[in-house]
């Protein structure tokens, strides 16, 4: 968010602010909604094979772990970058 969004926002009526507040709040948590749903897919996807047994197998289990892991550390990394990327251009202002 820029300086003038901010700005905007804070010149807004109390009622507004709490519901500007609570539509932010709802599309972060369907972001992650999101973000986790993909990863479920991918990680099911990539590493099960099988239907035979009705619990992962060795296996399985350790590739989903690892698929896991890898996932969180990329979207992490994209998320820093982001940030990165939106203060050098706050700071452009």
């Amino acid at each position: 968010m820029d300086k003038s969004m901010i700005a905007d926002m804070e010149s807004l009526p109390e009622a507004d602010k709490l519901r500007m507040a609570g539509m932010i709040e709802q599309l972060q948590i369907r972001d992650s909604l999101r973000m986790y749903n993909s990863l479920v897919e991918k990680c099911f996807n990539d590493c099960v094979d099988t239907f035979k047994h009705k619990s992962l197998q060795k296996q399985e289990e350790t590739c989903v772990r690892r698929c896991a892991e890898k996932f969180l550390k990329h979207s992490m990394r994209v998320g820093m970058r982001f940030a990165e990327l939106n203060q050098g251009a706050a700071t452009q202002d």
